[in-house]
């Protein structure tokens, strides 16, 4: 099983490479990013999240579940909608657990990419899945949910990380 990379991890802040190459090796990484998704009670993650630069992210949420490789996302709906976020790359160092903050985000979006077989994939998603897409789109580019917050709330979650 892979291990959730942490916060301070330079994986999570490098923008991760195009999927090039479709072989057992991808389908593999897909299966292990599920598992460990599943095994800390996830509902998305992104490749870097498990030390791999690739633009390539799981889900499962609100029984909607798939994988979307070299992902593009378009904002729908701009409407901010704040909601309580959190990230398994950025856990309570005494708890374990991922440390929620109320972060907005687009109401609706659209993800298009392809999945393991090279099949066009996109969804149009809303509420929590479009949240989600946003979440590991970005993780995809470098990015944290944290960059999100003010930088007072931010250096708060970063002090328990």
């Amino acid at each position: 099983m892979r291990e959730i990379r942490v916060i301070g991890d330079p994986v999570l802040r490098t923008p991760a490479e195009p999927v090039t190459d479709f072989d057992r090796e991808l389908r593999r990484l897909i299966e292990e990013m599920f598992e460990a998704m599943y095994a800390v009670d996830g509902v998305g993650l992104a490749a870097p999240q498990i030390g791999v630069s690739r633009r390539l992210f799981v889900y499962d949420i609100n029984k909607r579940k798939g994988h979307v490789i070299n992902p593009v996302l378009t904002v729908d709906d701009p409407e901010e909608i704040s909601d309580e976020e959190g990230c398994l790359s950025v856990p309570d160092r005494h708890t374990g657990r991922p440390i929620y903050a109320p972060v907005a985000r687009a109401a609706g979006v659209t993800v298009e990419g392809v999945d393991r077989l090279r099949r066009p994939v996109r969804v149009r998603a809303r509420g929590s899945l479009a949240r989600c897409f946003q979440h590991e789109t970005e993780h995809l580019d470098g990015r944290l949910y944290v960059d999100r917050l003010p930088r007072d709330e931010a250096r708060g979650i970063m002090s328990r990380a």
